[in-house]
């Protein structure tokens, strides 16, 4: 892995935890056969390294949907209030 290119990558996504989850997605993609979205620097690249060229160049970003993740927190408190947990082994 090219460390010029994660730091250049971690300044357009500063987030480490989404910009870990959007290059292993991407690298993923360019193994099953998507074409990048630039150009190879040599043919043995790695496809980390492109993924990682791809974020950096900004051919490549990632959106993050507030609104979902307050719903399914908001999903999962609602149903902490309502769940009644006994155990098999209580009296």
């Amino acid at each position: 892995m090219n460390v010029e290119l994660l730091k250049k990558a971690h300044e357009r996504v500063p987030s480490v935890p989404v910009l870990v989850n959007l290059i292993s997605m991407r690298e993923k993609q360019l193994i099953d056969g998507q074409k990048p979205l630039v150009r190879p620097l040599n043919s043995d690249e790695d496809k980390v390294d492109t993924a990682l060229r791809e974020v950096a160049e900004g051919k490549l970003i990632s959106e993050i949907d507030f609104d979902a993740i307050a719903r399914a927190e908001d999903a999962k408190t609602k149903w902490h209030k309502h769940a009644v947990l006994k155990s098999i082994y209580a009296d």
